[in-house]
């Protein structure tokens, strides 16, 4: 299904946001006792706001309330966003219309931005088990007594994972900042495969001029032959990543061409995390 790009990074206006949600911030107050100064009434915010306060007895014209937290049929309409959140990103990417994935999960768009006022939390709270099998396999890598044979199979995963999950391969070109549970499970994957890096460089199986940039670069490049083949030849990704690590292995070639720094590589990732609607509007350009 083809979209059209002005519907890809759509967010609710502030003001519409605000008509959305409740008075009370979809809070559900199950109070109905009575004070010294009169009734308090039970403010039954609507069915799919999310929050209950249970609040005890009411005295001295305040309340006592306890711990918040979703009322169950929230917690099923979040539930059924994220899941549908997860098979929309898997097929189209992070732009997909989010009004797609209201319409899938069975919820109107307002609840979807009640529960996740931004496009990067969804994307969060769809793919976090995604980025924890990401950590997975850079740490089974990082234990790997022969340090190519780990390298070699950290990336076969990762660009299969990537093949797998269009939305996935998304996030790993882009930065997600606004989520510390997704940069904290990238940062210590990153720190692994630095380490197994070097032993692989150590072992004189990788070659000397190889740096983590040049990684980024494979899995951008992965995820587009993977998306471009997927119809026709969904494993075309396969040979591609085979020529490139055989390329990585090679110690006897010409030097490469200058790598772009690190400093650019994360310019790179901002912008595209702009684009999807997962990051601030970058100078010239729009975030929705």
């Amino acid at each position: 299904m083809a979209y059209d790009r002005s519907m890809t990074a759509r967010r609710l206006p502030d003001e519409a946001f605000a008509r959305a949600a409740e008075p009370d911030g979809g809070l559900e107050a199950d109070c109905g006792a009575v004070s010294d100064c009169g009734p308090v009434s039970d403010g039954r915010a609507e069915p799919d706001d999310g929050l209950e306060a249970d609040c005890g007895a009411v005295s001295d014209c305040g309340s006592a309330a306890g711990p918040r937290r979703l009322r169950a049929d929230a917690e099923r309409n979040r539930a059924a966003i994220v899941a549908a959140a997860q098979h929309v990103f898997a097929e189209h990417g992070l732009e997909a219309p989010l009004e797609e994935i209201a319409q899938r999960a069975g919820v109107g768009i307002a609840t979807l931005y009640r529960r996740f006022p931004a496009r990067e939390q969804l994307v969060a709270a769809a793919l976090i088990d995604k980025v924890t099998q990401y950590a997975q396999a850079a740490a089974e890598a990082g234990a790997a007594t022969d340090p190519w044979a780990g390298f070699v199979r950290y990336v076969q995963r990762i660009c299969e994972l990537q093949a797998e999950d269009r939305g996935f391969g998304d996030l790993l070109s882009m930065t997600l900042a606004s989520d510390e549970r997704i940069e904290q499970l990238r940062a210590t994957a990153n720190a692994q495969v630095v380490r197994l890096v070097e032993r692989a460089k150590d072992a004189g199986k990788l070659r000397d001029d190889f740096v983590g940039e040049d990684l980024l670069v494979l899995l951008i490049a992965s995820a587009a032959v993977g998306q471009a083949t997927q119809a026709v030849a969904p494993d075309t990704w396969r040979r591609f990543v085979a020529l490139v690590l055989d390329a990585f292995a090679r110690r006897d070639g010409a030097p490469l061409p200058a790598a772009p720094s690190t400093q650019q590589m994360v310019m790179a990732m901002e912008r595209l995390a702009a684009e999807r609607g997962c990051g601030k509007a970058l100078a010239g350009g729009s975030n929705c």
